[in-house]
């Protein structure tokens, strides 16, 4: 007992869960005041309403679309919309064609552009990069400034000069300023875990192969990308298109009038959803409008873009610095043709040794490549922000789709439907809880308040955790959501139901409520880990396999499986620690619901347990009976337990009758008492014993024969 007394701690168990609570509620203030947290968690689409985005597949005319490209598509999609730490987003296939993405809330622009950004990721080399503005435009502001133009001591002459103005949409020094600004969303690509360095022996080698192979399949048919009767494919040797040589390629009427009319700082013109040509040079703006840009054909396909993720470039000697910058992996095939074009381009002056990276028909980046990448791991390093550099990660990651998509309509879904459904919600969520509570008072008495007060403290951490959830992961609360938590409420009373019956049976074999509650702890303690090892798998595969709003309830879930764990063990069983040293509770009160002859204790056990004797009402008839023969033998009455008087003689007969019997029982008992001294010098211990509980026996039933011939005689 000694040992069992000192070993519970519960104030320590009381003071970690108030840490607890005391940082997560200081978590949450913090983020309201000084970020964007809510005191309130976000409602999913159901509950709170959102943005619907419909999207329709541009393909050509008599072209079919499998459902395997609409489901991958689908699949991407989503991908991309939960790498922005949106959940509870409904992204589904409408008929054969169509997809439709559900938002919730008021999804911000970048998420917005996400999900329209639906066309290719594709790699091809800069052929001119420039001023972002019309050449109108640029005219207009001459002319507004004074129509000042640049000297002609450029050394070129004036058709070079009238060339590269048609061009650029700018004169030659507009250009030079424009080849001077880095390029938006440009950097340096250099060897993953290096940084940028020359050419060595080693990459000229692998220009002169690449050379070497591309002049071999010029002289076969297979050089340029765009000639006629030729078909790329992964085994064509790269670069398919050389800025330098391949000029009249690109300085066509066709796209100097694109370039000089496209006005990248016009948001129209910087939607995206436009299919352009593989095989030919393009006019593309920068994702930003900071820039504008002539590019070649397709080099590359993001299909074999392996995996891109944002971290921090190392240094010439490994050690990581404070730069962010973007990871590239490609795959075998994608090793291999970057490694032709980074031989190809690496060394030669801007904008040539520049590769753009295009999704959707808007360039989002556009690196110069330092060195040459033999082993399929690349690094982009810039002057951005380590935010930016994970957006970069996240489109080049999630930016292949099997089909361009254009958004054929955007509209509000509105949340009263959803809101009536909350309402319904946590209606129901209540009554189950008042009913919970009703049963465990009726049940378990003044103990059902533990839990009762246990449930509130679990729903005080549930609460501040979807919070926290809500502000950090931005978990949006739907109504499987809060079916999830209603659930998990009543799992969480079947922990306290199992851990007080296995108390109340400790009870039942004899401890005292100190060692009951200690040794029950133990013995449940092992029931209800295991069964919230159960519920917590079932929710996380539920969540690995299912998508939309049945993760939230497979996140609902598993939260309130922890929380149930944390209050069992730091609230639940020291506050019955704390309860069993009182009074009320260590006494067996009939109202605490730890009362031994509620629970059916015999009273030998209970006595033993509580060392408390029990009421005359409460004995069974046999020990009514014993005891009232003990007192008559000591000469107390069962009513006051004084000695008994002589009776007054009524009659000499009566008188004569008694005393008979009387002598004849003591003569008895007599007899008994020296049979028992005789036969007790051979008998064991136990064998002692037996025999003086028949003897008290037998004197109780002769006590009872004298009471019955005293009646008879009355």
């Amino acid at each position: 007992m000694s040992d069992i007394e000192e070993k519970p701690r519960p104030g320590l168990r009381f003071l970690w869960l108030t840490i607890i609570t005391l940082v997560l509620a200081a978590i949450i203030a913090g983020g309201v005041i000084w970020s964007n947290a809510t005191t309130t968690p976000k409602l999913a689409l159901d509950l709170e309403g959102g943005t619907s985005i419909i999207l329709e597949p541009q393909v050509s005319e008599g072209t079919d679309i499998s459902k395997e490209q609409l489901d991958q598509a689908v699949a991407i999609i989503r991908q991309r919309v939960d790498s922005t730490g949106v959940s509870e987003a409904e992204i589904t296939t409408q008929g054969d064609r169509n997809i439709v993405v559900n938002l919730p809330g008021n999804p911000d622009e970048e998420t917005r552009n996400l999900v329209r950004s639906s066309a290719q990721l594709v790699f091809r080399r800069v052929a001119l990069v420039g001023d972002p503005r019309s050449q109108e435009q640029i005219q207009k502001e001459q002319e507004k400034s004074g129509g000042e133009e640049s000297g002609g001591d450029d050394g070129l002459s004036d058709e070079e000069r009238k060339r590269l103005e048609d061009l650029t949409g700018a004169d030659s020094q507009g250009d030079d300023q424009g080849e001077e600004q880095a390029p938006s969303g440009g950097g340096d690509v250099v060897k993953a875990g290096g940084t940028a360095e020359k050419k060595t022996d080693e990459s000229s080698e692998a220009t002169k192969s690449s050379e070497s192979e591309r002049k071999d399949a010029e002289k076969s048919g297979e050089g340029s990308g765009s000639s006629e009767g030729s078909k790329v494919t992964d085994s064509t040797p790269r670069p398919l298109f050389d800025p330098e040589k391949d000029a009249a390629e690109w300085q066509t009427d066709k796209i100097i009038k694109q370039y000089s009319e496209l006005d990248c700082t016009n948001k129209k013109n910087r939607t995206g959803g436009q299919q352009k040509p593989s095989d030919e040079p393009v006019v593309s703006c920068s994702e930003d409008g900071q820039a504008k840009y002539i590019l070649g054909p397709v080099e590359l396909s993001g299909d074999h873009l392996a995996d891109a993720n944002a971290g921090y470039a190392a240094g010439a000697n490994g050690v990581q610095t404070n730069n962010p910058a973007v990871n590239l992996s490609f795959d075998a095939t994608g090793r291999e043709i970057f490694k032709q074009i980074t031989s190809d381009i690496t060394g030669k002056q801007q904008p040539y040794n520049q590769f753009a990276i295009e999704l959707d028909g808007l360039v989002l980046s556009a690196p110069s490549s330092n060195a040459v990448i033999t082993d399929g791991n690349a690094q982009i390093t810039g002057d951005f922000s380590l935010d930016e550099a994970q957006t970069l990660a996240n489109q080049l990651k999630n930016g292949s789709l099997p089909l361009s998509f254009q958004v054929q309509s955007e509209d509000q879904i509105s949340p009263t439907l959803g809101s009536n459904y909350l309402k319904i919600g946590l209606l129901t969520g209540l009554v189950g809880l008042l009913l919970v509570v009703v049963y465990s008072l009726l049940q378990y008495r003044v103990l059902g308040l533990v839990t009762v007060s246990s449930l509130v403290v679990a729903g005080v951490l549930t609460y501040l955790l979807l919070l926290l959830a809500s502000w950090r992961y931005g978990y949006r609360l739907s109504l499987a959501g809060v079916a999830g938590i209603i659930i998990g409420i009543g799992m969480a009373a079947d922990s306290f139901i199992v851990y007080f019956e296995r108390v109340r049976d400790e009870l039942r074999s004899g401890r005292n409520l100190l060692s009951a509650v200690e040794v029950g702890w133990d013995r449940a303690k092992r029931t209800i880990y295991a069964s919230k090892a159960v519920n917590m798998l079932a929710a996380v595969i539920l969540y690995i396999l299912a998508v939309g709003s049945v993760r939230g309830f497979a996140f609902t879930l598993g939260l309130t499986v922890i929380i149930d764990v944390l209050i069992v063990f730091l609230f639940t069983h020291p506050m019955l620690q704390l309860l069993s040293r009182t009074k009320f509770f260590g006494e067996g009160h009939p109202m605490s619901g730890m009362d031994p002859r509620l629970l059916g204790v015999k009273p030998a056990a209970y006595r033993g347990a509580l060392n408390l004797s029990i009421d005359d009402k409460d004995k069974t008839p046999e020990a009514k009976r014993r005891e009232k023969a003990r007192m008559r033998k000591a000469g107390m009455t069962p009513e006051d337990g004084s000695e008994t008087p002589n009776a007054a003689t009524t009659g000499s007969e009566s008188e004569e009758t008694s005393t008979t019997k009387n002598t004849k029982a003591a003569k008895s008992k007599s007899a008994k008492a020296a049979k028992t001294a005789t036969a007790a010098g051979g008998m064991t211990i136990a064998e002692r014993k037996a025999a003086a509980r028949r003897a008290e026996d037998d004197d109780a039933d002769d006590d009872s024969a004298t009471d019955d011939g005293k009646e008879a005689d009355k």
